[in-house]
């Protein structure tokens, strides 16, 4: 609302409907994105740590956590069960959050002017 753009679209006249169409949301769409999966990120994450400790998802419903939950007791004997899982959860975290950087890159306004 401060920046310079915005005091000169009202000086000449803009709608504020316009200007926040026009100007505000191409530079709030990519840190929101980013936000958007950083919190997409963050929730599998979570609910992975709460299956993992009995308080997330039913036993019965597959999910990371309680796939590796499971897998506890066969620590000793058979590690993988528990490493492909949270190797998988981890790579799905990263994807995510590269797709929220990539995205940034790609919508970001001041970086298409930089280029």
């Amino acid at each position: 609302r401060e920046q310079p753009f915005v005091e000169a679209a009202k000086s000449i006249g803009m709608s504020e409907t316009r200007i926040a169409l026009r100007h505000v949301l191409p530079n709030t769409l990519a840190p929101m994105l980013v936000q958007a999966t950083y919190i997409c990120a963050s929730a599998m994450i979570t609910e992975a740590i709460m299956s993992f400790i009995g308080a997330g998802t039913p036993p019965t419903i597959p999910s990371w956590g309680n796939i590796m939950a499971e897998g506890r007791a066969l620590w000793q004997v058979k590690p993988y069960i528990v490493f492909f899982p949270a190797a998988f959860l981890s790579v799905t975290v990263l994807a995510v959050n590269l797709l929220g950087d990539g995205l940034r890159d790609a919508l970001d306004p001041r970086m298409a002017k930089s280029l």
